[in-house]
Formats: structure tokens, C-alpha cells, sequence
């Protein structure tokens, strides 16, 4: 459970950071943005795995880079539950998104919550 809550935190800064750096990417603050983080994280527990099954014959063809574009839809699914505390212009600023979550996913998050 403490892990779950470091990597939803975690997640919520990766947000923030992604806000500070690309102006097509707005989020009304920290709190909004650990709010998105536990939505994001429903939306990928619930909504992925079924677009995944769905793509697959199109995300073999392209030797899994199709995935982000699945990570670029949930999260604009996200920021559309979310309303205007959460504002993403335009699918690109997403799939860019998404790209540096999977990169600060790999290299940050997940080395942080496997040590002890």
C-alpha cells in the first residue's frame, strides 16, 4: 500500500513536470495533480487492457510504439473527466506525455520503489 501511494505521488510530480515544461499541458495544482494520478491509474487498470486486446494486430505491426498512442488516449480520457483543472491541446502534447511518463515510469518511479 505505501508503495501504491509512492508511485501515485510520484506520478503526481511526473504531472506537475510535464505542466512546467509544455505550455499544451495545464494542471491547476498539486492536489489536482494527485487527483489525476489515481484517476489515471483507474483508467489504466479499467480501460487499457481492453484497448491493448483490442490494438493488438496494429501495435505487433509497429513493434509496440502503438502503445503510446493507448497511453496518450487514457490519458486525454483523463483529462477530460477531469474538466479544466486538467487541460491536455491536442493528441501530440499527449502522446509526447505519454512518452516521458513511460520514461520517468522506467528510470525514476519504479527503481525508487523497489528499494527497501
Amino acid at each position: 500500500m505505501l508503495r501504491w501511494l509512492i508511485g501515485l505521488v510520484l506520478n503526481a510530480l511526473v504531472l506537475m513536470g510535464i505542466a512546467y515544461l509544455f505550455s499544451g499541458f495545464e494542471i491547476a495544482g498539486f492536489g489536482t495533480a494527485i487527483l489525476a494520478s489515481l484517476l489515471l491509474s483507474i483508467v489504466n487498470m479499467i480501460v487499457r487492457p481492453i484497448l491493448v486486446v483490442f490494438t493488438f494486430p496494429i501495435t505487433i505491426l509497429t513493434l509496440g510504439l502503438f502503445l503510446f498512442v493507448i497511453s496518450a488516449l487514457t490519458l486525454m480520457l483523463t483529462a477530460w473527466m477531469m474538466g479544466d483543472s486538467f487541460v491536455i491541446d491536442g493528441f501530440f502534447t499527449a502522446v509526447l506525455a505519454a512518452i516521458l511518463i513511460a520514461l520517468a515510469q522506467t528510470f525514476v518511479i519504479k527503481p525508487l520503489k523497489k528499494k527497501k
